[in-house]
């Protein structure tokens, strides 16, 4: 992704984007309360007036034991509660990926085809 990419995702839109950090805790951190220590994964998100739209997260290859992917989305479905919206869109997934495998298990569950969107319950039967 150039520059230019980024800008035109983040910046030239009519759409709130949040670029959400996750760091490990600083010596400071019970202190004032900031993860200020090396950073360990980031979510774009989007606002929506229903919900956050994890667009894009990555986070440290090193770190893969820590579920980080999963805390990501708890750490979105808090923020969506503090928020009043009822839903947190987890983005991208593709079916037997097993990077992404860790969003099935968020239930209930709804997906968005070509047809709408159909409740993941719904494709399973």
């Amino acid at each position: 992704m150039t520059v230019l990419d980024y800008a035109m995702m983040i910046e030239d839109t009519h759409v709130d984007t949040l670029v959400v950090e996750y760091r490990k805790r600083g010596p400071d951190t019970f202190l004032n309360g900031r993860g200020e220590g090396p950073l360990l994964a980031i979510a774009l998100t989007d606002v929506l007036s229903d919900g956050l739209s994890m667009v894009y997260s990555f986070f440290d290859p090193d770190a893969e034991t820590r579920s980080l992917g999963t805390h990501l989305i708890l750490d979105h479905v808090e923020r969506a509660r503090a928020r009043g919206l009822p839903y947190v869109y987890l983005g991208y997934w593709v079916a037997g990926s097993p990077k992404m495998d860790y969003k099935a298990r968020f239930q209930p569950q709804d997906h968005l085809g070509p047809s709408g969107w159909t409740s993941a319950d719904d494709m399973l039967s």
